[in-house]
Order: C-alpha cells, then sequence, then structure tokens
C-alpha cells in the first residue's frame, strides 16, 4: 500500500507542474508573457529555492531523493493518514485547475505591472481572492501528510507563512493602486483565503 501511496504522491507532484507550465504555454502562443516573475522585485526569487526544496522534500521520501535521514524520518506511521494526505492533495490539484481556468488568460506568474489584464473576480475567484495559493496549501499540505516529517512540516510552514502571505500582500497592493474602487469592492464580497 505504500508504494501506491509513493506513486500517487510523484504522479500528483507531475501533475501539478504540467497544469503550471501547460498554461503558460498557452498563453505564450496567444502572444501573452505569463510568466512575469521577478520584474518589479527581484526578491521574489527567494521564492524559487523555497519552492525547490519543498517539492525536493516532498518527491524525496517517494523516490528515495537524499535527504539528511533525521528531517526525513516521519513523525507518524500511520497509513490512513496518508490517504487523508492523498485527498489533500487531489483537492488542492483539482482547485488548481479550477483556478486556472477562472483565471483565463489573466493569469501570470509574478505581478504584471506592465500590461495586467482584468480583474478576475468570477468562478473560483469569487470563492477566494487567492484561490490559487489556496490550491497550493491543499497540494503541498497534502504532500505533508503523506508524509509527515520535520523538514516537510518545517518547509510548508515557512513557505506559506512569510514567503507566500507576503506575496498576497504585495499583489494586494498592486491591484488596490490598479483596479481602485473596483479591487475594493471585491475585497468586501470575497475573503483573502477562505
Amino acid at each position: 500500500m505504500a508504494e501506491l501511496i509513493d506513486v500517487l504522491s510523484v504522479l500528483s507532484l507531475c501533475l501539478f507542474f504540467i497544469l503550471f507550465f501547460t498554461r503558460i504555454v498557452m498563453l505564450k502562443r496567444r502572444g501573452i508573457k505569463a510568466f512575469v516573475f521577478g520584474k518589479r522585485d527581484k526578491s521574489d526569487f527567494l521564492l524559487a529555492p523555497v519552492m525547490f526544496l519543498l517539492v525536493y522534500t516532498a518527491a524525496a521520501p517517494s523516490l528515495s531523493l537524499p535527504f539528511p535521514e533525521i528531517l526525513m524520518k516521519p513523525l507518524l506511521d500511520i497509513e490512513w493518514f496518508s490517504w487523508v494526505g492523498i485527498l489533500l492533495n487531489a483537492a488542492g490539484l483539482i482547485c488548481f485547475a479550477l483556478s486556472l481556468k477562472s483565471f483565463g488568460d489573466s493569469f501570470r506568474v509574478g505581478i504584471d505591472g506592465e500590461k495586467p489584464d482584468k480583474l478576475v473576480t468570477t468562478g473560483m475567484f469569487s470563492i477566494s481572492r487567492n484561490p490559487i495559493y489556496v490550491s497550493f496549501f491543499f497540494f503541498f499540505g497534502g504532500l505533508a501528510f503523506i508524509h509527515p516529517n520535520i523538514a516537510s512540516l518545517v518547509l510548508l510552514l515557512f513557505f506559506f507563512v512569510p514567503i507566500i502571505h507576503r506575496q498576497v500582500l504585495r499583489e494586494e497592493k498592486f491591484m488596490k493602486n490598479h483596479y481602485g474602487e473596483q479591487y475594493a469592492k471585491y475585497c468586501k464580497k470575497v475573503r483573502r483565503y477562505l
């Protein structure tokens, strides 16, 4: 059963990146530069090593990748806990796919100050102002449930509390300045996360 869980977790990581890069390529074919990460602020690149470590830590137990054993030692060894992780992981993938669909041509990786698209308030954005980040929480939280160890829990907390929340606050500042009253009304109707 552990092998099936490992296969499902690795498959979900692959699906996550397939969804992500497929959307970027589709937009590029339409002449839209979706990857604008780091153009406004070079500190955005702090996210890249943390994201790499998070993905590596999630994949390491399933793929037997090298990692300090003390950090990878399971904190819990309960099979149903891993299945809860698979469900959270699947929910994250579904939420991510639906968020990308809702985003349409407005999807960007980073803040696009040069060619921002319209404010998206429908679909998943009628439930959360940041459904992509919520899907990340479910997705990577699910991976931490699948392999609950010190490394995955510390990285998950570090990824979401200072890194993602910082990015959300930066995006909100841009949105307030760019969309003005339209964004203010949207914020009154829809929560930041859930």
